[in-house]
């Protein structure tokens, strides 16, 4: 990367710093239409029990969209962004934690990681989805092949995904955890146990299942589905260490999701996904503002509902096209005939988290 280039892009990153800085009201007005008919619809749910589990499975949608927005409260709470006060933003991080079954300070730890190495192809393995690329896939194993495809199978992915992450993954620690993030799981799923079982003792456990289990599953798809396509679409960016860019994995590596206003506002503005991770201090409600506000990164990689089904067929990353291939696409690469050269190449792969 020229010098130049250099200098646009960090001026691009502080013609956004206008945007970081918080409204406390904007916050709590947010708070209160986000949660607010998150316990009107989930209860709404509940009460359509006795009319028809049809209605219910209908309300579960909305309130489910309505988990989502409140993760992105989460979401910003981890990076400082929702509130200028740091004690309000681990304190409403953590409820809001509970609330989508996210542990707020292993989560916060794991996403800063992802945000200092999104795109980093020597920096893989923390905070991200799994991604090979073609000459790895080449030198590996059946097992390890056999895996990789059982864990990107979008059944896999975004049915069993949902249930693996929420529910399992991060009601443990990860190893070598600090105390203080150690104490905030144990809070978190204590906390989660106290209100599941208020809520089971006040309604059974039977309708209490027959509600929050599609509430939980479909916003768990859902959640997995914003940040696969988010980082994974037509033209996107990988690099190595040596020419990897911070900006331009912002800028570049992370989409625009232009959504239909509706699903823009419960998701939180979120779709600006680029405008975040340039910036990670700008609160959600001023994303778009600060995309609209910034010409150069209204030339992001614009993806819509339709565009970013495509995303399902992307499997691999081939580094020497700078593209996603298929697994079809690469069975014919794996059958195609090498040179002496090649076959040494590919022999050498780069592993994940070397």
């Amino acid at each position: 990367m020229t010098t130049k280039q250099t200098s646009q892009l960090s001026s691009l990153k502080k013609s956004v710093a206008p945007y970081e800085k918080n409204d406390r009201n904007a916050s709590i007005r947010q708070l209160i239409n986000t949660l607010g008919p998150l316990v009107l619809l989930w209860g709404g749910a509940y009460f359509s029990l006795s009319v028809s589990y049809w209605l219910t499975l209908l309300l579960a949608i909305p309130a489910a969209g309505f988990v989502i927005r409140t993760f992105i409260i989460f979401h910003d709470c981890t990076h400082g962004s929702f509130f200028k006060n740091r004690k309000a933003n681990d304190i409403i991080g953590t409820i809001t934690g509970v609330l989508t079954l996210v542990p707020y300070r292993q989560w916060k730890h794991s996403h800063s990681i992802h945000h200092a190495s999104s795109s980093n192809l020597d920096k893989r393995g923390i905070g991200d989805i799994w991604i090979m690329t073609v000459d790895e896939y080449a030198a590996a194993s059946f097992w390890k092949r056999l895996y990789y495809r059982i864990y990107r199978n979008p059944i896999v992915m975004f049915g069993l995904g949902p249930i693996a992450v929420f529910m399992i993954q991060y009601r443990f620690n990860v190893k070598g955890a600090r105390r203080k993030e150690r104490m905030n799981t144990y809070l978190t799923n204590i906390s989660i146990a106290a209100l599941y079982g208020l809520l089971i003792w006040a309604i059974g456990w039977q309708a209490f299942l027959m509600v929050q289990l599609p509430v939980a599953f479909v916003s768990g798809f859902l959640g997995i589905w914003l940040f696969y396509v988010q980082h994974q679409f037509e033209d996107s960016y990988f690099e190595n260490e040596s020419e990897w860019s911070y900006v331009m994995a912002a800028v570049e590596g992370s989409s625009y999701y232009k959504l239909p206003k509706v699903l823009q506002w419960i998701t939180g503005n979120i779709g600006f996904h680029h405008v975040h991770h340039l910036s990670p201090k700008v609160p959600n409600y001023n994303l778009e503002k600060a995309h609209n506000a910034t010409p150069p990164l209204q030339k992001a990689t614009t993806i819509t509902i339709g565009t970013s089904l495509k995303a399902l067929h992307f499997r691999l990353w081939d580094e020497e096209n700078k593209r996603f291939i298929s697994f079809k696409e690469m069975k014919s690469i794996l059958n195609k005939p090498k040179t002496a050269g090649e076959v040494l190449q590919v022999h050498k792969p780069r592993l994940q988290g070397e």
